[in-house]
């Protein structure tokens, strides 16, 4: 007897009666009313939120900004979120919330207490307070809700902390826009501090030019003052010393008249005075005409370097004010300059006549001395001259006698002058040292100011709103999934697929007997029966994945990326689940089918069908790499949601190859069976 008709034998006794046939109906639907029926009831339990009731409460009182206007967060986010819809909200008072979520009447509630604007506001404080939203949970209503709660609650903050961030951020650039604007005015003061600062600069260096050249002149003034001087007082020297002859001259011609009669012998004594007079005379006489040369040409130097002096500090940019003081200074000295040079002028004219009257004098005396006669005559009009050179000589001494007063304060005042000059090169050059440093300070001021005015932003309006919304709200979240289940219900169809095809194939070895009987007690090889023991319920488990397969993918509308393949791995896992049952009866008889449960149980904590199996226990991370559910599971998540189906043909591997293991157990098991011992006629555990 070949294993299908063994299987077609089995089939034949489990569809012998009406009720046989309905047992056998209602063991291929167990697979689908689990795994159809669980599914169902949580293919989007997130799309069923809005039914889910949770109270709102917002005891928010709002505060007043610095500028005036009124916040009031609290009523907005309440607002916000009854309007949002995303659960069944009631805005309640605080009382009622604590009571519906002690009763059960709210899932949880959110509440945003009375300081909440004021604490928002506080950002902009030096002593910044954080709001706090309050989350009421009541595990004994459900402990997912609280879970979800919490989330909802997450979502919240970060949208009041986006609002706050953008209203921050926006009075932020707000202000950078008014230090753009005082910024422009500073580079444009800046420059205009900088560009006079440069031709202040420039004048001062052109004053420093025309001091150092005065300070020359007025060095060089100093010096033929001094020298006039000197010659001045040489001159007043031999003025008195005329003054002095000349008096003698004159009362010496007087005597002389009065006593002429001792004239002829006398003669010869006053020709020779009168010689040593014209003598002394012309002495003085050379004295006033080096005198009177000097003083003209120092009045020459002085007329030209005058002119030089007031065109030179001109060019130098000295104003008319400043030229017009220079000038009076100057008009002063050549006033003194002027009236000395008179007065030599005057004298030396003086002495020339003196001394020509001297030499008269001589000649007279001698020719008196030769015409004694006549001598009378002579001596009157000599000491009418003598007289008149003793007044000459007098005025002569007056005059240089001013004059050399006169050359004193022109030495003292050309050396004040020179002092000054010196000085006023010192400020001068002082002042273009500091301006110097001031036009370079302006310089790098307006190149700061320009700088630090670029560096501030100064956005638009629409720009402001755009940079503010992106600093509230700076992340955005960019999706992309290689392959989406597209529901809850879709996550979890791959686990409990899985798991209904095992618990299919339990139940089906609660009816079918694992090994014919008749077969057992021919000479039928042990390898046939055991084949023909797994055929027919490998055949019912295929007809139980493809009710599961149309119940999920019409009746619950799960959507099936692969249905032809994902059928077939589900046939070809329904035939591994059910040779690995059918081992396990076959071996071990009722305690292998407790053995089954046993192992679902493990497979149902250990297969990775809900959280990633990295989150599972050591112990139970390395049974995941071992039972055959994982794969199962594996397969199918790529068939379902359309993923690279590279990893299905290692699922595939894994199931063949416990597919064949069970296969040879259960052989090794009928080959046993050959054998009646005292407890398999009298089993102590029957089921």
């Amino acid at each position: 007897m070949n294993p299908v008709r063994l299987a077609l034998a089995e089939l034949r006794r489990l569809t012998a009666s009406r009720l046989a046939r309905l047992a056998l109906a209602a063991l291929v639907l167990v697979p689908t009313l689990y795994g159809g029926l669980y599914l169902y009831a949580n293919h989007d339990p997130y799309g069923a939120f809005p039914q889910v009731p949770a109270a709102v409460v917002s005891d928010d009182a709002g505060t007043t900004l610095g500028t005036g206007e009124k916040l009031q967060v609290g009523g907005e986010v309440a607002d916000h979120l009854v309007e949002s819809k995303s659960f069944d909200w009631h805005r309640v008072s605080h009382a009622e919330a604590m009571q519906g979520v002690d009763d059960g009447t709210y899932a949880f509630a959110v509440i945003l207490p009375r300081t909440f604007s004021a604490d928002l506001a506080s950002t902009a404080e030096f002593t910044p307070r954080q709001a706090t939203l309050v989350l009421e949970t009541n595990d004994a209503n459900n402990y997912m809700t609280s879970m979800i709660g919490s989330q909802v609650i997450k979502q919240v903050t970060a949208s009041v902390a986006g609002e706050v961030s953008q209203t921050a951020a926006s009075r932020l650039l707000l202000g950078f826009s008014d230090v753009h604007d005082q910024l422009g005015k500073a580079v444009d003061g800046s420059e205009r501090l900088r560009a006079g600062a440069a031709r202040a600069d420039d004048g001062a260096h052109r004053l420093a030019t025309g001091a150092r050249s005065l300070a020359s002149g007025l060095d060089e003034l100093a010096s033929g003052a001094r020298a006039l001087d000197a010659g001045i007082s040489r001159a007043v020297s031999g003025a008195h010393e005329l003054r002095t002859g000349a008096a003698r001259l004159a009362s010496g011609l007087g005597a002389l008249q009065s006593r002429t009669a001792a004239l002829p012998a006398q003669t010869d004594r006053l020709a020779d005075g009168a010689e040593q007079v014209a003598a002394g005379n012309r002495r003085v006489a050379g004295y006033g005409s080096k005198a009177a040369a000097a003083s003209t040409q120092l009045k020459r130097r002085i007329a030209a370097d005058r002119a030089g002096l007031l065109s030179t500090l001109k060019a130098q940019g000295l104003t008319d004010a400043q030229l017009a003081v220079v000038e009076s200074r100057l008009d002063v000295v050549d006033g003194h300059v002027d009236s000395a040079d008179a007065t030599i002028q005057s004298a030396s004219g003086d002495l020339t006549r003196l001394s020509r009257g001297a030499d008269q004098v001589a000649v007279g005396a001698r020719a008196l001395a030769n015409a004694a006669p006549a001598l009378t005559e002579g001596v009157a009009q000599a000491h009418s001259g003598a007289v008149r050179v003793r007044d000459g000589a007098a005025t002569l001494a007056t005059g240089l006698d001013r004059l050399d007063v006169g050359g004193d304060r022109l030495v003292s005042g050309a050396a004040s002058a020179a002092t000054g000059a010196d000085s006023l090169v010192k400020g001068a050059g002082s002042l273009a040292s500091g301006l110097d440093s001031l036009t370079k300070g302006a310089t790098d001021l307006h190149a700061g100011l320009v700088k630090g005015r670029d560096a501030v932003p100064d956005p638009t309006d629409a720009q402001r709103k755009a940079m503010a919304q992106t600093i509230g709200n700076p992340v955005g979240v960019a999706t992309d999934s290689l392959s989406s289940a597209g529901s809850y219900g879709a996550g979890l169809a791959p686990l409990f697929m899985s798991l209904a095809l095992w618990i299919g194939a339990y139940v089906l070895f609660l009816f079918v007997r694992p090994l014919s009987q008749r077969a057992l007690a021919t000479s039928q090889r042990s390898f046939r029966t055991a084949l023909g023991g797994w055929l027919a319920p490998a055949a019912v488990g295929i007809v139980q994945a493809a009710a599961l397969v149309l119940v999920v993918g019409r009746g619950v509308d799960i959507r099936i990326a692969h249905p032809v393949l994902a059928l077939l791995f589900l046939c070809f896992t329904s035939m591994t689940f059910v040779a690995i049952l059918h081992a396990l009866a076959s071996r071990f008889g009722a305690v292998g089918k407790f053995l089954g449960l046993v192992f679902m149980v493990v497979q149902l904590v250990s297969a990775g069908g809900t959280f990633p199996w990295q989150t599972l226990p050591a112990p139970l991370q390395a049974v995941h790499h071992v039972v055959p559910m994982s794969y199962a599971v594996d397969g199918l998540r790529r068939l379902l949601y359309g993923a690279d189906l590279a990893p299905v043909l290692g699922a595939v591997g894994v199931l063949t190859a416990y597919l064949v293991g069970a296969l040879l157990v259960s052989t090794v098991a009928a080959r046993r069976s050959r054998i009646w011992t005292p407890k398999r006629i009298r089993p102590e555990l029957a089921l």
